[in-house]
């Protein structure tokens, strides 16, 4: 059976539109893959919007582009039925690397398990391989993996290794049974004190607060402590307030971990598939 792809796909209502009408087309006819990435879909009511139009066909949402938060996983299955199988990829692996099995019933927040033909694994600030459940950075290679960047060859030779496997930029953890699961992008990462602070643990916690539409973590710099959390906060209940953050935080989150800064925006940047860009975030605090 065919099938359409519709990249970010908009409500066009024009008859002399000739996507238009392929894409209204395809829907009453074909099974139809949206993409959208996982910040998109906590916007106000996204899901039964389409429920009531292309995911009357629905059958595997594969989320992607960046980390898929419990909350809208579990407002998702909520809504239409259907698990988020999450899977994993980049540029350079042209781009999936490892998915999870689109059989699964609940939303388990791993990547899966490498795609036939290749390898992952989790090696440390050496490049030696780490022992189950520590973590590390992620490693792959397969033949999905690209030969280097063009014309760059400095580049190239500071990714990928002799023996050929790329190096993610991606601090993750693999489990017994070879799943594997982001903890965050290195370059993310906050120093404070010492101790290193995840974005995404900070930021699932306050997703799950009632009420936040959309929410991301940088660090800042601050004296002796190196780097403090800063928090980003886009609300949709206008009348939550920093304390009721700082409330869940406090109780979820090891001090170190929480935020010392909360700033209420309207919206946060993104790039052109709705990826949240925490450099763009981090370097207005810090020129700020």
């Amino acid at each position: 059976m065919a099938e359409m792809l519709l990249i970010n796909p908009r409500r066009r209502r024009r008859a002399s539109n000739p996507v238009g009408k392929r894409v209204r087309r395809a829907r009453r006819r074909n099974p139809v893959t949206t993409v959208m990435a996982p910040s998109s879909r906590r916007r106000r009511n996204p899901v039964s919007a389409m429920k009531r139009r292309v995911m009357r066909r629905r059958r595997n949402p594969i989320g992607g582009g960046m980390a898929v938060q419990r909350t809208v996983a579990q407002r998702w299955q909520d809504l239409t039925g259907t698990v988020i199988t999450e899977g994993y990829g980049l540029s350079e692996t042209s781009p999936v690397a490892s998915c999870n099995t689109p059989l699964a019933t609940e939303f388990t927040g791993s990547i899966g398990l490498p795609l036939p033909d290749t390898e992952m694994c989790i090696r440390d600030e050496e490049g030696k391989d780490l022992a189950v459940g520590e973590i590390g950075e992620i490693y792959i290679r397969g033949p999905q993996v690209m030969r280097g960047y063009w014309q760059q060859e400095a580049e190239t030779q500071n990714v990928l290794g002799a023996d050929g496997f790329f190096r993610t930029g991606d601090i993750g953890v693999m489990d017994e049974a070879g799943y594997f699961r982001i903890v965050d992008r290195k370059k993310d990462m906050i120093l404070v004190a010492g101790f290193n602070v995840f974005p995404n643990e900070v930021e699932d916690v306050v997703a799950s607060i009632p009420g936040i539409l959309e929410c991301a973590v940088v660090g800042i710099r601050q004296g002796a402590m190196g780097e403090a959390v800063k928090l980003f906060v886009v609300r949709e209940d206008l009348t939550i307030t920093e304390e009721q953050i700082m409330e869940v935080c406090n109780r979820e989150l090891t001090h170190y971990k929480r935020p010392t800064q909360i700033e209420f925006r309207e919206t946060l940047p993104k790039n052109n598939v709705g990826k949240i860009l925490r450099r763009v975030l981090r370097d207005e605090s810090q020129s700020g």
